[in-house]
């Protein structure tokens, strides 16, 4: 049976924010390519789809996604060797079949998607590789970013997952497995080296100062570690 998602209105959708329902692909590219829809996240697997009024972000959201940003660029500035490219927020596309948009999104080497003139505004992954990581920031969305979504991830062959609880101030990071599900792991496949540990105690630094303050200590732990 197919829900008829395109016909509610705004006031309904509103009601059901973080709940997965049945749709079909046309379904998801109503929401898509409606301009009204420019603040909303979209996902789409096994078709049902899930739509999140993101709104204005919360502090605690803006903060821990943007420390992560620093945390990368700070991981990387110790490997200038290493292409890398930071998409967070594309929306990844498996047209007919999967749609995401995850908070974080770490592509690795040359071969990382690029914009050209009159295409899309978006990652078409049969044009593109999937991501070597991506990862949610989970504040209000944390029971489906570890059921649903990491399921989504986990069939698009995504590498590695993270879900960062914003109000546990801790990192639950997967790795995929050659069965094509995703394992709990303690150390990056993606930041070679980079402990799970580290990231959480580095969240922690949170309770008494700013993400900028935060970095700057993550930074000074990885200073001379990196080969």
């Amino acid at each position: 049976m197919t829900a008829l998602i395109t016909t509610v209105s705004q006031t309904t959708l509103a009601k059901t924010l973080y709940h997965w329902e049945p749709a079909t692909w046309e379904d998801y590219l109503t929401y898509r390519d409606d301009k009204k829809n420019d603040r909303m996240r979209l996902f789409f697997h096994i078709n049902r789809l899930l739509v999140i009024n993101m709104g204005w972000e919360g502090i605690n959201h803006a903060t821990i996604n943007e420390l992560f940003t620093l945390i990368f660029g700070f991981w990387f500035l110790n490997k200038p060797e290493q292409i890398y490219s930071l998409l967070g927020g594309c929306l990844l596309e498996k047209p007919t079949k999967q749609a995401g948009a995850p908070d974080l999104v770490i592509y690795l080497g040359e071969d990382y998607p690029r914009w050209q003139e009159g295409e899309p505004r978006r990652i078409d992954l049969n044009q593109w590789r999937v991501p070597n990581l991506v990862g949610e920031v989970s504040d209000t969305t944390l029971a489906t970013d570890l059921d649903e979504k990491k399921k989504l991830y986990a069939d698009l062959g995504i590498p590695e997952y993270w879900v960062i609880d914003v109000r546990g101030l801790r990192v639950i990071a997967f790795q995929l497995q050659s069965n094509g599900t995703y394992q709990e792991c303690d150390s990056s496949l993606a930041l070679e080296g980079l402990s799970i540990s580290l990231l959480e105690q580095t969240l922690a630094r949170l309770k008494e100062g700013t993400n900028g303050s935060a970095a700057a200590w993550f930074a000074q732990q990885i200073a001379g570690t990196q080969g």
